[in-house]
C-alpha cells in the first residue's frame, strides 16, 4: 500500500501524464455551470463568434433573398474554406504568442512554384505539389530558426519574409504575369461536389470517428484513474454532430443549378477541411506537443524550467504553419484557377482576424482551430452577405476591420478579467 501511494505523489502514471484535462469533469449540470463560471470569469472562447455568425446570417437573411439560398451556401463554404485553413494554420503560433505575417505571401510562392513547374517546365503536377509544399516546409523551419535559435522577434523575421516574398513571386512570375492551372484534379477541389450519397457517407465519417474518439479518450483517463465526464456528454454530442451535420448535408445535397445540368452534392472540399481540422485538434488536444504549445504560450519560462524543449516546439509550430498556408493558397488558386505576384499577398492579416475574432488569444495560451474556423466563417459570411447587397468593398474593410478592433477588446478585458496583468 505504501508504494502504491509513493508511485501515485511521485511518479504519476505515464499514461496519465499524457492526458490534457478536459475542464471540470461530471453530468451535464456540472458542465453547463463550469461553463457559466469561465463565461463570467472572462474565458468566453467562440461564444461571441458564435453569436455574431447568429446575428449576421438572420441580419442578411433579411437584407437578402438570395443569402438563405442552396446555391449561396455552397458558394459561402467554398469562399471561407482557403480563409479557415490559414486562420488555423496561424493558431499554433499565435498560441505561443508569436505571430507569421508571411504566411499568406509563403504559400503564394509555394503556389507560384507549383504552376510555373507544371505549366511552363513540365514538371509533372504531383512533384512540383511537392516542390510547392517543401518551399513551406523550408520557410517555416527559417523562421523558425531565427525566431527560437537567433531570439529574432516573430514579427520582424516574417515581416521581413512578407516584402521579401513578394518580390520573389515576381521573379518566378514575371510583372504583370499569370499562369493558369491546368490540372483538374486540384481545381476539383474547389470547384467539385461529392454525390449525393458521398455526403451522407462523410456524416457517418464523421459520427464514426468522433464516437471512436470519445470512447478511446474515455478508455485511457479510465486506465490512468483520471474522472470522466458522464457518458451523457457524448450521446448530446454526437447527437449535435448528427443534426447540424444532417440538415447541412441534406441542403447540400439540393439542386443549385441554374440551368438543365444538376448541381448538387457537398463541396469536396468540405470534408478535406474538415481532415485538417480533426487531425490539427487531435495534435494540440491529445498529443505532448500540443500541450507544450498550451504551457508555451502560457508561460515560456516556466515551460522551459519544466524540461520543455522550447525552441523545438517553435520552430515545428513555425514549420507547420507555413506548410498548412501553402495548402491555403492551393484551395484560393483552386477556386480561381490562376496564379499570379499577388497570390497570398492580402490574406494573411484577414487570417489573423479570422483567429481573433474567433477567440484566439494574441497573448498566446488560449485558443482552439475550432475557433478560428468560427472566426473565419463570420468573415466570409461578412464578404458574401455585403456582396449580396453589392455595397462597395470598402464597406467590407471597414466593417471587418471593426469587427476585429472588437474581438481583440473582448480578448484583453477578458484576459484582465481573469487575471492577467494588462500591459
Amino acid at each position: 500500500m505504501s508504494s502504491n501511494a509513493t508511485r501515485t505523489q511521485a511518479a504519476p502514471d505515464p499514461i496519465a501524464s499524457d492526458l490534457i484535462g478536459s475542464g471540470v469533469e461530471g453530468g451535464v449540470g456540472d458542465q453547463i455551470r463550469a461553463w457559466w463560471q469561465r463565461v463570467r470569469g472572462g474565458d468566453m472562447g467562440a461564444l461571441p463568434a458564435i453569436g455574431g455568425l447568429v446575428v449576421l446570417g438572420a441580419l442578411f437573411s433579411i437584407l437578402s433573398p438570395f443569402f438563405l439560398t442552396e446555391r449561396n451556401f455552397a458558394n459561402l463554404l467554398n469562399q471561407a474554406a482557403t480563409l479557415v485553413v490559414l486562420g488555423m494554420a496561424l493558431v499554433f503560433v499565435l498560441l505561443l504568442g508569436e505571430i507569421d505575417l508571411s504566411a499568406g505571401v509563403t504559400g503564394g510562392v509555394g503556389m507560384a512554384l507549383f504552376v510555373v513547374l507544371n505549366a511552363q517546365f513540365g514538371v509533372p503536377w504531383p512533384l512540383a505539389l511537392i516542390i510547392g509544399f517543401g518551399f513551406g516546409f523550408l520557410t517555416g523551419a527559417l523562421i523558425g530558426f531565427f525566431v527560437a535559435r537567433v531570439g529574432i522577434p516573430s514579427f520582424v523575421v516574417t515581416l521581413g519574409l512578407f516584402l521579401g516574398f513578394q518580390g520573389l513571386a515576381l521573379v518566378i512570375i514575371g510583372p504583370g504575369g499569370l499562369f493558369r492551372l491546368e490540372v483538374p484534379e486540384i481545381i476539383a477541389l474547389q470547384n467539385g461536389n461529392l454525390p449525393v450519397w458521398g455526403g451522407w457517407v462523410m456524416l457517418v465519417i464523421m459520427l464514426a470517428i468522433s464516437a471512436g474518439t470519445s470512447f478511446w479518450d474515455r478508455a485511457r483517463r479510465t486506465r490512468a484513474g483520471v474522472p470522466n465526464r458522464a457518458l451523457s456528454m457524448v450521446w448530446i454530442k454526437l447527437a449535435a454532430i448528427a443534426v447540424i451535420g444532417g440538415v447541412v448535408v441534406y441542403v447540400l445535397n439540393q439542386n443549385r443549378g441554374q440551368s438543365v445540368v444538376e448541381v448538387a452534392g457537398v463541396p469536396i472540399v468540405v470534408p478535406v477541411v474538415l481532415v485538417i481540422l480533426w487531425i490539427g485538434t487531435f495534435l494540440l488536444d491529445r498529443t505532448k506537443f500540443g500541450r507544450y504549445i498550451y504551457a508555451i504560450g502560457g508561460n515560456a519560462v516556466a515551460a522551459r524550467r519544466s524540461g520543455v524543449k522550447v525552441r523545438w516546439i517553435k520552430w515545428w509550430a513555425f514549420v507547420i504553419c507555413s506548410s498548412l498556408a501553402v495548402f491555403s493558397a492551393l484551395l484560393s488558386v483552386a477556386r480561381v484557377g490562376s496564379v499570379d505576384a499577388t497570390v497570398g499577398r492580402d490574406i494573411v492579416l484577414s487570417g489573423v482576424a479570422a483567429a481573433v475574432v474567433g477567440g484566439v488569444s494574441l497573448f498566446g495560451g488560449k485558443g482552439r482551430l475550432m475557433h478560428a474556423a468560427i472566426g473565419a466563417l463570420v468573415i466570409a459570411t461578412i464578404t458574401n452577405g455585403l456582396g449580396l447587397l453589392n455595397l462597395p468593398a470598402g464597406i467590407n474593410l471597414l466593417v471587418t476591420g471593426g469587427v476585429l478592433i472588437l474581438a481583440a477588446t473582448v480578448d484583453a478585458l477578458s484576459r484582465v478579467r481573469s487575471g492577467g496583468a494588462r500591459t
